[in-house]
């Protein structure tokens, strides 16, 4: 009764057009002052103690990086040596964007970052070339997903705030899924472009794409320092991504210089914002998660679900259907905080490995980009390309379709996500 009273507010609030976490924190406050006699001090001391964590620092700091790198002239680099390595194939531009997003991806953590870093260059340059302006928005919108699949990732970082699961092992755990969806992704891409006979580029000689990778290369270590720094143990994802945002800001302005030193305080003023938009999701999520906690809501869902004799196959098709359904309303930050403190015993009761459970979930919000009516992506896009939500959605159908399928193998077949992190955490 009280789980249904506390969803049914959640809810209300919502539809009123209220920001998520406003919502998630006047539901716990309105649930608490008049149906509990939880002392108020309580709330005051988990508002604190919530983010008192050490692994939500990682967040800002990959938000930084991001932002230093998409006005760093990382992305335009990135996109001519991808360019340089896949642009003879049919629709050789369309596959060198998801190989840009993959590329970014792997620096950035984020995907509306990834989306604009890269289709910001690379769509004027597509239509130009006699792209379908449709075709070019369905491939960077969904492309541009994957920049929370491939690692570092905000999202994954909260997950395992939420859940007390590795950041390092969901990391590597993201790195042969991210990339088997980079090579579907461009599958469907190449295979749409040679259909509809899209335009090729000259072949690139190897002295070209040696010059395009050299000038690439400071953006690109980013990916080794990050990822090596952390696997090796030279230090924690909290300190890898406080590297990211340092190395970042060097190779922008004093490499590159395509960030001038008078913009660097727009870029933390920005960057500053959006981190305080998540913290306050997460500050108001936690409050959420602290009362169905007392409320044993979570429990209780876990027993009901395991009462119903559902098996592993059928919770894992409830939990895609009850994300992808979350994906509609919500964006992926708050789906995370406050589905997986629901979700996640359960999926221990039935043996399900957390990280695995994790990455399922990394998925779902990845679609959940990219379709309307909440699909972050969708609306970056299209602030890029000027088109509607409703003309974006048919663009980005045969990728969605794509990521779908892509979904299914996720779930039902582990060691996609699982064999990575086993080899090396052994």
């Amino acid at each position: 009764m009280n789980a249904a009273i506390i969803f049914i507010l959640l809810l209300l609030l919502m539809l009123t057009g209220m920001p998520i976490s406003i919502s998630l924190g006047l539901t716990v406050l309105t649930f608490m002052f008049t149906m509990t006699s939880v002392p108020i001090e309580s709330v005051a001391l988990k508002l604190f103690t919530g983010i008192e964590k050490f692994e939500i620092m990682a967040i800002p700091f990959f938000i930084l990086a991001g932002n230093f790198l998409t006005h760093g002239g990382v992305a335009r680099r990135m996109i001519n040596f991808a360019t340089s390595m896949v642009g003879h194939f049919h629709g050789g531009l369309a596959l060198a964007g998801v190989f840009a997003c993959a590329l970014f991806a792997a620096v950035s953590g984020s995907s509306p970052a990834t989306v604009v870093a890269i289709g910001s260059i690379i769509l004027p340059a597509m239509i130009k070339q006699g792209y379908p302006p449709r075709f070019g928005a369905g491939v960077i919108t969904t492309s541009g997903a994957l920049g929370i699949l491939i690692p570092p990732s905000i999202v994954m970082v909260m997950y395992s705030v939420t859940t007390n699961t590795s950041v390092g092992q969901l990391f590597m755990a993201g790195v042969v899924p991210g990339l088997m969806l980079a090579f579907l992704l461009g599958l469907t891409t190449w295979f749409l472009a040679k259909k509809h006979n899209y335009p090729r580029m000259v072949k690139a000689t190897w002295l070209e794409r040696w010059v395009a990778f050299r000038r690439s290369a400071w953006g690109l270590l980013l990916i080794v320092i990050v990822m090596g720094g952390i696997y090796s143990g030279a230090f924690t994802p909290t300190e890898a991504a406080a590297m990211a945002a340092v190395y970042a800001f060097i190779i922008s302005v004093f490499v590159y210089k395509d960030l001038k030193l008078k913009q660097v305080a727009k870029v933390l003023l920005d960057s500053a914002a959006m981190s305080a938009m998540l913290l306050y999701i997460i500050t108001n999520a936690v409050l959420f998660s602290f009362l169905m906690t007392s409320e044993n809501i979570p429990q209780g869902m876990a027993d009901w679900i395991s009462n119903q004799g559902l098996g592993v196959v059928g919770f894992l098709l409830v939990v895609n259907i009850l994300l992808l359904i979350a994906g509609n309303f919500m964006e992926p930050s708050s789906i995370v905080l406050i589905m997986a403190p629901i979700l996640f015993p359960v999926a221990m009761k039935l043996g399900i490995d957390p990280v695995h459970f994790g990455i399922l979930i990394v998925v779902n919000m990845e679609v959940g980009m990219c379709h309307p009516p909440v699909g972050l992506n969708l609306y970056v896009a299209s602030g890029i390309t000027k088109m509607g939500i409703s003309e974006l959605t048919v663009a980005v159908m045969p990728w969605l379709f794509t990521m779908l399928g892509f979904l299914v193998l996720i779930t039902y077949v582990p060691q996609i996500s699982l064999w990575l992190p086993n080899l090396i955490y052994k």
